[in-house]
């Protein structure tokens, strides 16, 4: 298994992968099926994007976006990780969020933030076991299917780069 900077010809297998933790409404608000064509735009050449790769495979991709548009909080990213169904529990989103981590520190971030699902512990376990802090829960935050959920924030200091 390898980590690396993801390109954008990795856009058709980050979509899969997307696509997956869309059509299982435990990661992400998002309902709509993305293409290619919309993971492209995720390659802006600041926000890190990394890929794993098992036997050749991508498994798994950590992404980072802006979390606002301020410049007092241009050293912060929104991220998110997402590994593809038949691996997930193998320990390959620690080694995505990991790796992105570094590649965010590499690029002069100094902190890393997401929101999850109060029920995906998949998720919250990761997170932790990685050192993430849970700041709080947002009640309410939005809905899906109709449905109010709830989310956990959490954040991730690099201290190094404080």
């Amino acid at each position: 298994m390898q980590t690396r900077n993801a390109t954008i010809k990795d856009a058709p297998a980050i979509t899969r992968i997307y696509n997956e933790g869309i059509e299982d409404r435990l990661g992400t608000f998002e309902t709509r099926l993305r293409t290619p064509e919309d993971i492209l735009g995720w390659f802006d050449g600041k926000h890190p994007i990394i890929v794993v790769e098992n036997n050749g495979e991508i498994v798994a991709f950590a992404a980072t976006s802006t979390y606002r548009s301020r410049d007092c909080y241009a050293g912060i990213c929104e991220h998110s990780v997402y590994v593809t169904r038949s691996e997930r529990g193998k320990g390959i989103g620690q080694v995505a969020l990991k790796a992105l981590i570094k590649a965010a520190e590499k690029a002069g971030y100094w902190k890393l933030v997401s929101r999850i699902f109060v029920e995906n512990e998949p998720s919250l376990a990761l997170h932790r076991k990685v050192g993430f802090r849970e700041v709080g829960i947002y009640e309410k935050h939005g809905k899906l299917d109709g449905v109010w959920r709830d989310v956990v924030i959490v954040e991730y200091l690099i201290t190094s780069n404080l």
